[in-house]
């Protein structure tokens, strides 16, 4: 699968947020039963499904440096799912009580049943989470985006990808050309009182106590309605790479971190992907791993909610290290 297509908007270079760390060791993440040193790996059962990820389908307007789903122009290993398959998935978070339901792609907005699926989950009473990078696709649906806006108020909420606080690094990421367009949505979505949120990303050596007054002052600037102090407004998400070393997690690790499984995206959350050539959807255990067999947990949320062995690297280096979460 490649990472990148042909688009004259890739970027030319590695990605700046590339994560600095020995390449990941053959023996690690192996089993789910145990670590490479034999201990006990540990696992995270489902509290309550809080969160129902619906991913639309990795075709993207962009193809960034690193992008952890490879999403781009070209690659449709995840096709678009369909309002009819989304229903039935919703049909079943209803009975089990989840509050709220998001969106991820690739690009959401470039999937032609998305307003269907934000409409059908809206109006079940669901909030909605919509991850988006604002630009040419999500414009194209400015005038029902607003009739949305009018209905639903602040259960739709948009979050916006803008990578950093400065434009050159953004661009080194995302590609040329894609600050402005990005802003300007961002921009958009401010003046019209949408509930708006970001989601952006440390460098090496870069702290969140330098990053959120840079994010602050540019909010400032350009008009954006984002409290870039509150983390449910302003996310700084860790960096990803399943190929360099991390350490694995073991069930001791809980009290040795000071950390709670409950606290754990898979403890509240799952998604459901439809890959390419595969009759009908699947329900993986998160955002982060859609790929993995291992992490593929059935054809039903019911079938999905057994726990969760923590056996690939994102598991530790963005969920329980990095503390982070996909969800609202």
């Amino acid at each position: 699968m490649a990472t990148r297509s042909a688009s004259r908007n890739v970027p030319t270079g590695p990605s700046p947020f590339a994560v600095e760390a020995a390449p990941l060791p053959a023996e690690k993440f192996a089993d789910p039963r145990v670590t490479a040193k034999g201990e006990e790996r540990a696992s995270v059962a489902l509290t309550k499904l809080e969160t129902l990820w619906l991913n639309t389908g990795t075709l993207c307007n962009l193809a960034c440096a690193t992008c952890y789903i490879e999403s781009s122009p070209t690659n449709d290993a995840l096709v678009y799912l369909s309002a009819d398959h989304a229903a039935r998935f919703l049909d079943e978070a209803q009975a089990m009580g989840t509050r709220e339901i998001g969106f991820t792609g690739g690009e959401p907005f470039m999937n032609p049943d998305m307003l269907a699926m934000l409409e059908d989950t809206l109006g079940r009473g669901f909030e909605a989470l919509v991850l988006t990078n604002a630009m040419k696709p999500m414009r194209r649906h400015e005038a029902a985006l607003l009739s949305l806006r009018e209905r639903f108020g602040s259960k739709l909420t948009l979050r916006v990808s803008l990578d950093h606080h400065s434009g050159p690094v953004h661009e080194a990421e995302r590609g040329p050309r894609s600050w402005e367009p990005a802003l300007d949505g961002l921009r958009w979505l401010s003046a019209n009182g949408f509930s708006i949120a970001v989601a952006g990303r440390l460098l090496p050596g870069e702290s969140e106590a330098d990053a959120r007054p840079a994010y602050a002052d540019l909010f400032a600037r350009e008009g954006i309605a984002v409290d870039a102090a509150d983390p449910a407004r302003l996310s700084l998400f860790p960096e990803m790479d399943a190929a360099k070393d991390v350490a694995e997690i073991t069930s001791a690790c809980w009290d040795i971190l000071g950390k709670d499984p409950r606290d754990i995206m898979c403890a509240t959350s799952r998604m459901v992907v439809h890959r390419k050539g595969e009759p009908a959807p699947r329900v993986v255990a998160c955002t982060l791993i859609p790929y993995d067999p291992g992490f593929d947990m059935g054809g039903t949320l019911a079938e999905a909610s057994r726990p969760v062995a923590l056996n690939h690297p994102h598991c530790a280096r963005f969920c329980v290290l990095g503390g982070a979460s996909c969800s609202a």
